[in-house]
């Protein structure tokens, strides 16, 4: 395929020295600010973030992405108030110097700018973000890519080091924005601006993308393939031999339920059925 950018490197084998990884999501309850906290104290907000990193790292997983998933509904990235950037990065500091694994930090919705911030305050490696480019129409409403000023943001903070991953064909949301543009086409325009790694999603939280779909994004770019949403351990190794790797959440809560605190005995039973793909 035409490789579109000058910057060829490996971001998953840079980040995890392996070609093939299972990261997990820490879906931090509702934090102070947002409409769904009840005056928990900050202790015990920050301490179910770490028993699910612990049960993530026990189960075997190879990294975390820590989420503001208990803030819905979402902000657009402009109302987004800078107490989540301080309490994100208090979690970030606290499960980076116990787990021992890459971390990386999404901002809901879309914010890679305190994603980065909170990245560099908390010695994450990564940072997702659901639109990098173009735009679509979010359940938040309008959402255009913010590539341009978070990459010069990152130049600002010095924070090259800090990897973009980013989603191609957005779940949750309308694409007919740009309806006359192939899924192609979206997938090669987050490497012409500068993304590091791409995910392929399915419709909303807990759907995964056909393999149709991951195969069609995956022949779009020489980028990093991942897959992020609707992976269990029924599919993971049709996933892993077609991308470098999952992101995976609600299969590893109690019940499947993605609010459900993460549940080892589940995390150790996806670990062991990916296996043979990460063999691959």
């Amino acid at each position: 395929m035409q490789e579109i950018s000058d910057r060829p490197s490996n971001a998953i084998r840079d980040i995890f020295g392996r070609d093939k990884v299972l990261i997990g999501m820490i879906h931090c309850p509702a934090f102070p600010g947002a409409p769904r906290y009840r005056g928990a104290a900050m202790d015990a907000i920050y301490d179910a973030c770490m028993r699910d990193a612990e049960a993530c790292v026990e189960g075997g997983l190879h990294g975390l992405i820590i989420e503001n998933h208990g803030d819905v509904p979402f902000s657009k990235p402009e109302d987004i108030g800078p107490e989540t950037t301080g309490f994100m990065s208090v979690v970030t500091d606290r499960i980076a110097r116990a787990a021992g694994i890459p971390l990386g930090v999404n901002v809901l919705a879309n914010a890679p700018i305190p994603a980065f911030a909170i990245a560099m305050a908390g010695g994450a490696k990564f940072i997702r973000v659901n639109q990098w480019a173009n735009a679509y129409v979010a359940n938040e409403g309008f959402m255009e890519g913010r590539a341009a000023e978070a990459m010069r943001y990152r130049s600002l903070l010095r924070a090259e080091h800090i990897k973009v991953f980013a989603d191609s064909h957005v779940k949750h949301g309308s694409h007919a924005i740009v309806a006359d543009r192939s899924i192609q086409e979206l997938t090669r325009d987050l490497a012409f601006f500068d993304a590091d790694g791409v995910i392929a999603t399915g419709q909303r939280t807990g759907n995964s993308a056909t393999m149709e779909e991951i195969e069609e994004i995956g022949a779009a770019t020489h980028l990093p393939l991942l897959v992020g949403s609707g992976v269990n351990k029924d599919n993971i190794v049709d996933i892993l031999g077609r991308t470098n790797g999952v992101i995976v959440a609600s299969s590893l809560k109690h019940g499947g339920v993605w609010w459900n605190p993460v549940d080892v005995e589940r995390v150790r039973a996806f670990r062991a059925a990916a296996e043979p793909g990460l063999e691959g």
